[in-house]
């Protein structure tokens, strides 16, 4: 099964985790990751992820970052057929590079794609014709037999 963490996903385990809610979505992150570096699930990557890594502007958490895309099964490459898909994406109100990872991961196929960022669930939940689901970590733990 293949998963695509968003980068606000992915930051997840570093943030402040005195809220009941950021700890227990970083607590199902790190269960992702781990099932991703026993090979129980395929961690997949994008050009997308490195741009908005890239951006970060702590050092650690953005070195920190980079290790985890260490594990990636896959890593997909900007192609005309992704710019087309997040443009349709970017014309139905998602943010520019929100839709270009939803892009990027509905070209790869994957089978779930997790983000932490509540209005981009809640937008790209009622997105048709992407054939993946997209949920915050928690639900993924929660609906997969993982």
């Amino acid at each position: 099964m293949k998963v695509y963490l968003d980068c606000c996903s992915l930051q997840r385990p570093f943030d402040d985790k005195s809220q009941p809610r950021i700890a227990v979505e970083a607590e199902a992150v790190l269960m992702i990751l781990s099932l991703c570096e026993s090979g129980r699930l395929k961690l997949i990557s994008s050009d997308a992820l490195h741009f908005e890594i890239s951006r970060i502007p702590d050092q650690d958490r953005k070195e920190d970052a980079l290790a985890i895309l260490k594990i990636t099964a896959e890593s997909i490459d900007l192609t005309q057929e992704i710019e087309k898909l997040a443009r349709r994406l970017i014309a139905s109100n998602l943010k520019p590079l929100d839709a270009l990872h939803l892009a990027f991961a509905s070209v790869a196929k994957v089978d779930y794609f997790c983000t932490c960022d509540d209005k981009f669930l809640k937008k790209a939940k009622k997105l048709e014709g992407l054939n993946i689901k997209v949920v915050s970590p928690t639900e993924m733990t929660m609906e997969t037999e993982i």
